[in-house]
This record gives structure tokens, sequence and C-alpha cells, in this order.
């Protein structure tokens, strides 16, 4: 047993398993020793090397109800407000990616790249990057077991920009962050996309070469790019939605068909600018148009994140739209976790539509982007952490 310390409001950090455990790993816990965390919530953190875990949890206590929503690593959404009354238990499984910034060692006369994905100092710290795994219990948690154990199952690689990545802290979120609760627990969500990424700095700075050197025949890469690729500003990053753009696409794809994975095209979504007759303004247009006709060129599904982002924030209206971003509606781009919800059940509804060997792992329920519910109905208990600033990019 591990994880001997009361858990509380505050993170716990259970550091007494071995690199090399005995196989699955559980942390007993009744109920009544958890039910304390009341709103808040805690966390445990878990040294265990990189690779696929399944994560199997028992919910309830014997005398009080919960409403238990976990966060993984940085706050991916795993489940989200499991109610349990009084007495009763439920078990959840799901899965989580974990890895750490090495890259295999280049062969001998190979160029010296480097041996590791070069992370910016606040990155470095997250839990995205770090030798364990991270299981953030939050709302009103009823936790009486978590049981571990390494897991096999084909990997949705993420890459892409700040509407794609996970988010350290509240009140941002990205729709990257919310899709693994929308699906089943065989298959796992990497997110290796990062705020302010574009396609040059992605490989630049080696996180493509991660991508690949972890990625197995049969797995799946979402590519989504476009926010910080378009800006002129950003000459040495900068390319044009009719030249360099769609040929960096193909780059990404090309790659992944070479490792026998399956690429998916993501259009980007739509800032959140309302005109005065309440319609959103084009900002992203012609790098969502390129992405369409790549997608056919190649023959690779396309998620039209692009046009089902406009049509839900011009059906939730300029004053409702904003409660689906980040600041109280101040950001216009990035989405706190109602919007990121939103965003993400768009990325399912298609995944089911259009990628039909991933159909089936989809387990949200109907969502029609022309009739969104509104932020009651899509309650997630926020993290216990809070942002000092924007995520990079702006």
């Amino acid at each position: 047993m591990i994880g001997q310390a009361a858990l509380g409001a505050t993170p716990v950090r259970a550091t007494t398993l071995r690199a090399a455990p005995d196989w699955p790993v559980t942390i007993d816990r009744p109920a009544s020793h958890v039910s304390d965390a009341g709103q808040g919530g805690f966390v445990i953190h878990l040294p265990v090397p990189q690779g696929t875990y399944k994560v199997t949890l028992t919910l309830g206590d014997a005398r009080r109800p919960g409403r238990t929503t976990v966060k993984v690593e940085s706050r991916r959404l795993a489940l989200a407000g499991v109610a349990t009354r009084a007495g009763e238990r439920v078990t959840r499984s799901f899965l989580v990616a974990v890895r750490d910034a090495r890259l295999p060692a280049d062969p001998s006369g190979a160029p010296l790249l480097a041996d590791h994905v070069l992370l910016d100092p606040a990155e470095a710290k997250s839990a995205d990057w770090d030798d364990g795994l991270s299981l953030e219990f939050l709302g009103m948690p009823q936790v009486a077991r978590i049981r571990i154990e390494p897991a096999e199952a084909p990997t949705l690689f993420l890459v892409g920009d700040s509407t794609v990545a996970d988010q350290d802290a509240e009140p941002y979120a990205s729709w990257g962050q919310m899709l693994p609760a929308m699906l089943d627990d065989k298959v796992v969500v990497a997110n290796h996309a990062k705020s302010g990424g574009t396609m040059k700095s992605f490989i630049a700075q080696l996180r493509l070469s991660k991508v690949l050197a972890q990625a197995r025949a049969g797995d799946w890469l979402f590519i989504q790019f476009a926010h910080n690729d378009q800006k002129t500003a950003w000459p040495l990053t900068y390319v044009s939605p009719d030249g360099t753009y769609p040929a960096y696409l193909r780059v990404f794809i090309a790659e992944a068909r070479a490792r026998g994975m399956h690429p998916v095209l993501v259009a980007s979504p739509e800032r959140r600018n309302f005109d005065a007759t309440g319609r959103i303004t084009d900002t992203l247009g012609a790098y969502a148009q390129a992405a369409r006709r790549v997608a056919r060129a190649e023959q690779v599904p396309l998620i039209d994140l692009n046009a089902d982002s406009v049509t839900i924030m011009e059906a939730l209206g300029p004053e409702r739209a904003a409660r689906a971003f980040a600041q109280n509606g101040a950001d216009r781009t990035h989405t706190d976790n109602y919007g990121a919800w939103l965003m993400a059940a768009a990325v399912a509804r298609q995944v089911r539509a259009k990628v039909p060997a991933l159909a089936g792992h989809v387990t949200l329920g109907a969502f029609d982007p022309a009739h969104p519910p509104l932020p009651e109905a899509v309650a997630i208990a926020p993290s216990l952490t809070q942002a000092t600033g924007k995520p990079a990019g702006n």
C-alpha cells in the first residue's frame, strides 16, 4: 500500500512506489478518509516510467454521497462528476499516457540534435513532462480504491497550439484536455500540443520527433495548426495558407504514415469575434480551406472544428458565447472548461461520423453544434491551481 498521508484539500504526493513495482499497484483508502476534501480536492502523484496505464477507481462512501471528477497529468479530464449515493460503490476505469522529455539516443555518426525535447522552463515543471502519473480528484470526491497497471492500447496523439494543449491552470482549458472523457477505456489520448506552437517550432523543438519515437503502427495523429502559423509578425514560423501551410501539413501526414500511424487533420476553431449582425468574423478561414483541400487530396479524415466552432458561437450569441471563454470572455481565443467541453464535443461528434475505426470508442451522447448546452448543463469541477497569465502565443 502507498499514499499513507491523510488526503485533504492540499496536494498529496505518494512517493514510496518503487521504480519497477509489482503490478498492479493498489491504493486502498476507506471513503471516510477522503471525504474531508469536500468541495476542494486532492492530488496524488505516483512515480512511474513512461508508458500507458490503466487506472481503475472504486468510488463511493458508506455514509456520504459523492460527486467525483478526475483529471490526469496536466488537467486532462478523465471522469466528470460521477455521482454516488451514500453506501453505493461504482467502478470506473480509464487510460492515461505518461511521458518524459527524453529522446532515443542518436545512432553513431548521426547528426547531433538533442537527447530530449526542448521544453521551456515553466513547461518542464508541468505534470505532462515529469517522471510520474498525476491524478487530481475534484468536486466532492469519494474514493475507496485506486488500482493502476500498465496497459497497451491505440494512442491518439494530439499536436497543435494552445487551443489543443493541456493548460496547467484555471480558468484556461482546451478541447484536447476534454476529449479523453468522451472516449472509452480502450484508447488513450497523448496530448503533445504546445501553447504558442507552430508547425515549424514543433519540428525545431523536437516535439514531432518525440511523438514519432513513441508511436506504433495503428496509432493516430490529430494535427491542428494555424492560430500561430498565420502570424506574419512571427516571420521565422509564418506559413502562408496557399503555399507553406499545406506543404507542412503534408510533412506531418507523411511522417505519420511512415510509422504506420493514421493521420487526421483538424481545421482550427475560430476566434470569438462577432460583427454587428451577430455573425463570427473570419480570421482563419483561408487556413481551414487549405486543411480541407489537403485532407481531400491526401485522403485523410478532416475534423472541421472551424465550421463547428462558428456554429456553436453563433448559436450561443455574443453574450452567452463569452461564457465559454477564459477570463469571463475577456480572452477571445482561449476557452474555459465549458468552452473546451463544447469544442471537444464537436470533435468527438465528427470522430464518430468520419473516423469509422474510432467511432465505437466515442462515449459522448448526442451533440448538435447548432443547439449547444448552456453552461449550467456542463458543470466541470475546477482544478486547484489558478493561472497568473495567459497561455503563450498571444
